[in-house]
This record gives structure tokens, C-alpha cells and sequence, in this order.
């Protein structure tokens, strides 16, 4: 499930950068320079921006402890700000701290209700835990929200999602939404090429299949999948081609049983 977790870290970078994301992860923002006078109250927002953006350039340039300091410091001043509760999830993630960064996700959250990238990075964070049903409603309430800059990857993550909790139905039609906006979605080309292989649409999963490794690095479980749906149609060459692969470039990964060929 990795593609999930790189939509959740690079949906957190869309949210602090405020564009689409990229795939690109040297993220650079300068510091702006504020004026703190006015109220109390204006001051403790001034600082929490200077803090923040300090934590960005930071969490750009891989310094993981300097982007954690700042991010605490913005908090201090603003307990609200979701961007800096985002950063410090991405700080754990980084650590491997998976909970201590779920909860930063879900404050982010709470924090913006209305937002997009927010509920979707803690959808995200839900899902690859294990959670897949519960993660539907934060995909919705991002899909809900019309700043958001990249509802097909919203759709993509919720159908990806709902075929992991067991609802094909609304996994076909998020994932077919997605493609629509995203024709080249690795994650809705991948979680299309699972859904049809699971029903035996063979023929259909073959074109999904191959989409997704013409536009995404091939994984082990591509691979895998590609030869299950290979021997699906009963054409063992192809399912052969794509096992030799998988054992030439991962030699570590389980081997293909026979019996997960011929069972969805």
C-alpha cells in the first residue's frame, strides 16, 4: 500500500505549499516578513505564520528536527494552525511514529473541517491502517470542498479505498470518476486493475494493468498482479514476463503461489 502513503505526504506538501502536488520533494518557502503590532491576539497569528513558514523551508530541505521545533513553536502561538499539525505528522511519519502522527493528522483536521488536503491526508493515514470504511468520509468531505486543488487523487484515494473495505460498487465509480479528471492516476489505474482482476473481468484488468505500469515505477505487487491476471486469461508467456521481472528486480519478494494464479 505505499502509493497511499506517498498520497498522504505529498497531499500534506499541496496543503502547505498551496498548489498541486508535484512529485517533487524539495520543498522551498521563504519566510515572509511580518509586522507584529496591532492586538495581542494579531501578534500571536504573526508569529505562528513566521514559525510556520520557517518549519516548511525546514521540512523541504530534510531537516526534520528543525521543521519539528518551528511547527511546536507555531502551535504554541496558535494552537489552530492545521498546516503546522500537518508538518509534524509528516516529521513522525518520517520516524516511523505512525500513530503519534495519525493524531496530528486528525488535529489538522478538526482544526479545518471544511478543508481538503487536510481530510484527506488523515482519510489517507486512516486507511493505510487499516480503517478503509471509516476513511470514506474524510475522502468526501475533501471531494465537498471547492479550494481544493486535486479531487481526482480525493477520488482516486476514496476508491481505492472502498475496494479495500469490501465496496466494490462505489470503488468502480470513484476510481472511473478519477480517471475521467486523471486519465494517468497511478492509484486509480492499480485500484481498477485489483477491482476487475477480483471479478474476473480479466480482459479489463489486462488494460488497467498495463496503463499503470506505463506510467508508474513498477512495484512488486504491480508485477504480482500482472501475472495473476496474465494467468487469468491463460496466457502463461505473458504471466512468465512479468514474473521474470519480478524476480530480476525484486529478488526478495514472495513468489507467486499457484493457487493465488487461478483465485481472485
Amino acid at each position: 500500500m505505499h502509493w497511499r502513503e506517498a498520497a498522504a505526504v505529498w497531499m500534506a506538501v499541496a496543503a502547505l505549499a498551496g498548489c498541486k502536488p508535484t512529485g517533487k520533494s524539495n520543498l522551498r518557502v521563504d519566510p515572509p516578513s511580518y509586522t507584529t503590532r496591532g492586538t495581542p491576539e494579531a501578534r500571536r497569528t504573526d508569529e505562528a505564520r513566521q514559525q510556520l513558514a520557517l518549519a516548511t523551508r525546514e521540512l523541504g530541505t530534510g531537516n526534520d528536527a528543525a521543521a519539528e521545533r518551528f511547527a511546536r513553536q507555531a502551535l504554541k502561538a496558535d494552537a489552530t494552525v492545521a498546516d503546522a499539525n500537518t508538518i509534524l505528522a509528516m516529521v513522525a511519519e518520517r520516524r516511523g511514529r505512525r500513530e503519534q502522527a495519525g493524531a496530528f493528522y486528525r488535529a489538522a483536521a478538526e482544526h479545518a473541517p471544511d478543508r481538503g488536503a487536510y481530510l484527506n491526508n488523515y482519510g489517507a493515514w486512516l486507511c493505510t491502517g487499516g480503517r478503509a470504511a471509516e476513511s470514506l468520509a474524510y475522502f468526501d468531505g475533501a471531494m465537498r470542498d471547492p479550494r481544493y486543488g486535486d479531487p481526482a487523487g480525493a477520488l482516486a484515494n476514496a476508491g481505492a479505498c472502498a475496494l479495500d473495505a469490501g465496496q466494490p460498487g462505489r470503488a468502480e465509480a470513484d476510481l472511473r470518476a478519477a480517471l475521467a479528471i486523471d486519465p494517468e492516476s497511478p492509484v486509480a489505474l492499480d485500484a481498477m486493475a485489483r477491482l476487475l482482476h477480483q471479478q474476473e473481468r480479466h480482459f479489463e484488468a489486462r488494460a488497467f494493468s498495463q496503463r499503470h505500469l506505463a506510467v508508474a515505477p513498477a512495484s512488486a505487487a504491480a508485477l504480482q498482479l500482472a501475472a495473476r491476471i496474465e494467468q487469468g486469461l491463460g496466457d502463461t508467456t505473458s504471466a512468465e514476463r512479468y514474473l521474470q521481472r519480478l524476480r530480476t528486480d525484486f529478488p526478495s519478494s514472495s513468489p507467486l503461489q499457484p493457487r493465488e494464479a487461478t483465485s481472485p
